[in-house]
């Protein structure tokens, strides 16, 4: 194409459930549009979107991939997302580029949650969008019920601009209901036909359902209908267009991606239904801050207007360098270019632009407004950044990621890797937003945080792959915490005497419970000479080291007070370390007689599931010791559950909920406040310390 104005492209994101048939039709849009040579398939590993190793060994898109075709005088910008609910993330951060959405749903699985998730991903950034009812080449694949799910799950109506002719084995085509016309296929090819005998009666009831929902929304062609008249094809396809733009119901078109039936047409329909990127600037307008000022303005898909780009996909290359996708939003991005990161306030020099099909790169000089392109090798540039010109500067808003809800602790296979694995999951994180790497002070883990198992598992693959780590995970530690329930005395007393001046230090101490969150006090009440002020810290420090090791279960001592009251010196034998070793054998002895107890963390949670699942899921949070504080309902027929779990019983809780939810409830925890553990667990995790202990002797 050598005209490429924003009037001339379709930004389109492909979503649905994980096994849909995303990738699939994909494939089948580029084959059919010229872009690549034979249509690759998602059991032999060959597709140009899932080139990822991870992607094709679980036979499952992880991460979103961009393809370019041209197709009737249109630039087609297809982004296929994942569909796994570990991954739908990335998907929603693909919406946010996108101007329209092809939704698919499995004639055989019908809608699943995480379509549900898309779903309203796409109405956060009012996208519009249209549906594909895929696989109806497979056996029990059922296009009414699939419709009936649709609008069940969407509440909205969804009005057929297809129908099948056949279903699984049977099928062979589809019927076209605006032109009232078959197309029939035999070995890859499609030919146009009449309507089968058997289908004209309920094609024609079809076509009247769509005429009527066309007319509704015309004054002047709901009288032209009441009187009779025929509506001519192009006011009824003028009528779908206005429909898909304003999401007044949904179209809905249907065939198979892998035998490569009803794509075409689909194609057709996404050119006619989804919004050009100026169309789309009416519906949602492209806002965004002047960083100087901190004043709203906006931008026009126009190359006159100034460059507006935003960064919405990194990639990590260790090799070729970080990968950054943007789409532009206004004006022109040209290869060679220095532009201002409006966000970081960095200058960032602009190298090879490339368009892509998959992996593949294409060189291009510049690219205009509405355009999706990559560029490589920015430094300070990351997802969610905004590149404009210097003299304009302009931050449009950012897409904000959910919080990880699961957390492994993470060590490399090989000692002295850990400066590696820091390296390579930081150039890893660049490009997953949803991940994050922390290091725990108290236990010296490191902890990798994410949106589930597979997805922690997925990006230790890459680390091996990309960086060439290998890293084991486990359980991260729980921060447990030790305090007392009583108040006692002790006396540390420690004596050395082995030739030559020995060791002396005696010291008596109150040792008794602060209120929780209360920490450490230290009180010196030393009447007198009868220990140095010299030795007195010494004492303190014992106790400190002491309580931080733990005295019962190996966890850090809080919530106490120790009063040093009376002891006793040598003038020669006496040191501050002897005094340190006495305090810390004072507070061992004084916490035997204390009621020492082992508290652990508390986490806030709120869990919204939907209705029919609340009685298991409330039922299980019971079962892990937690309190439920309360149950509000929300919309779209879900609850939301406000309760009070300890720490150690949410660990896994992502698989567990997603499994009693069928991936349909979501969860947020935050630190509460800590409780006192019941004896049997402590008692186990004092087993666990001797038994460590044993070990390493």
């Amino acid at each position: 194409m050598t005209k490429l104005d924003a009037g001339h492209i379709r930004n389109v994101a492909i979503v649905a459930h994980s096994g849909a048939g995303k990738t699939s039709l994909s494939e089948a849009i580029l084959f059919n549009a010229g872009a690549i040579d034979r249509a690759g398939t998602v059991e032999g590993g060959n597709t140009t979107m899932d080139f990822e190793p991870e992607e094709t060994d679980r036979k499952i898109s992880v991460t979103s991939a961009v393809a370019y075709c041209d197709w009737n005088d249109t630039r087609l910008n297809l982004i296929d997302t994942p569909g796994f609910i570990n991954f739908i993330e990335d998907t929603r951060g693909c919406l946010r580029v996108a101007d329209g959405a092809v939704v698919i749903v499995s004639a055989i699985s019908g809608v699943k949650a995480e379509t549900e998730k898309i779903w309203r991903y796409a109405c956060e950034f009012e996208v519009p969008r249209i549906v594909f009812v895929n696989k109806l080449d497979k056996e029990a694949a059922d296009f009414s019920n699939a419709i009936s799910e649709l609008e069940k799950s969407f509440d909205q109506e969804a009005i057929p601009l297809f129908i099948p002719i056949g279903a699984g084995e049977s099928f062979r085509g589809i019927v076209d209901l605006v032109a009232m016309k078959a197309y029939v296929y035999k070995d890859d090819k499609a030919s146009e036909t009449v309507i089968p005998d058997d289908l004209k009666t309920v094609a024609e009831d079809y076509r009247k359902k769509l005429v009527e929902k066309i007319a509704e929304a015309d004054d002047s062609l709901l009288e032209k209908y009441l009187e009779g008249g025929e509506i001519t094809n192009e006011e009824v396809m003028k009528g779908i267009k206005e429909a898909s733009l304003t999401r007044r119901f949904i179209p809905v078109a249907c065939g198979s991606a892998t035998m490569n039936i009803g794509v075409t047409q689909l194609m057709e329909l996404m050119l006619m239904c989804l919004p050009t990127p100026e169309e789309m600037s009416r519906i949602s307008p492209i806002r965004g801050t002047n960083p100087k000022d901190g004043k709203e303005v906006d931008r026009k898909p126009v190359t006159t207007d100034p460059l507006t780009a935003y960064v919405f996909k990194t990639v990590a290359d260790p090799f070729a360098g970080k990968l950054s996708i943007f789409r532009v939003y206004s004006g022109v991005l040209k290869a060679d270019s220095t532009v201002l990161n409006a966000t970081s306030g960095a200058k960032e020099r602009i190298g090879q632009i490339f368009y892509l099909v998959g992996k593949k790169h294409v060189p291009v000089a510049s690219v205009n407004a509405g355009e999706i392109a990559a560029v490589v090798k920015l430094k300070e540039t990351n997802v969610g950044d905004t590149l404009c010109e210097e003299h304009h500067p302009l931050v449009l808003p950012k897409v904000k990621f959910a919080e990880p809800i699961i957390s492994y602790a993470i060590a490399p296979k090989t000692k002295g890797d850990e400066d590696k694995v820091s390296i390579g999951l930081h150039r890893i994180l660049e490009e997953d937003p949803t991940i994050r790497f922390t290091r725990d002070e108290e236990s010296k883990e490191m902890i990798l945080s994410g949106m589930g198992q597979v997805h922690l598992e997925v990006a230790l693959d890459k680390l091996r792959r990309k960086f060439g780590v290998e890293v084991a995970m486990k359980a991260p530690k729980i921060a447990y915490r030790e305090t007392i329930k009583a108040r006692t005395r002790a006396q540390g007393r420690y004596k050395k005497q082995s030739g030559g001046r020995g060791q002396f230090g005696d010291c008596w101490i109150d040792f008794e419970p602060l209120p929780r969150g209360g920490g450490f006090e230290f009180i010196d009440k030393i009447v007198g000479g009868v220990i140095p002020q010299q030795y007195r810290p010494a004492v303190e420090k014992g106790i400190i080291e002491k309580l931080k090791e733990g005295l019962i279960a190996g966890y850090p001592m809080v919530d106490v007070k120790v009063t040093l009251t009376d002891g006793s010196y040598h003038s020669v034998d006496s040191s501050e370390m002897a005094f340190k070793i006495a305090g810390s054998m004072a507070l061992q002895k004084a916490v035997l007689d204390a009621k020492p107890i082992v508290l652990e963390p508390i986490m806030k949670i709120e869990v919204v599931v939907p209705d029919d699942t609340l009685g298991a899921v409330i039922g299980d949070l019971n079962s892990k010791r937690g309190k439920v504080q309360g149950v509000e309902p929300q919309a779209g027929g879900n609850q939301k559950i406000m309760a009070l779990v300890p720490m150690a019983e949410m660990l896994v809780y992502a698989n567990q909920l997603q499994s009693m939810t069928s991936g349909r409830g979501l969860y947020s925890m935050e630190f509460s406040h800590y409780e006192e553990l019941p004896a049997h667990v402590t008692q186990k995790l004092i087993a666990e310390r001797e038994k460590h202990k044993e070990e390493e002797h």
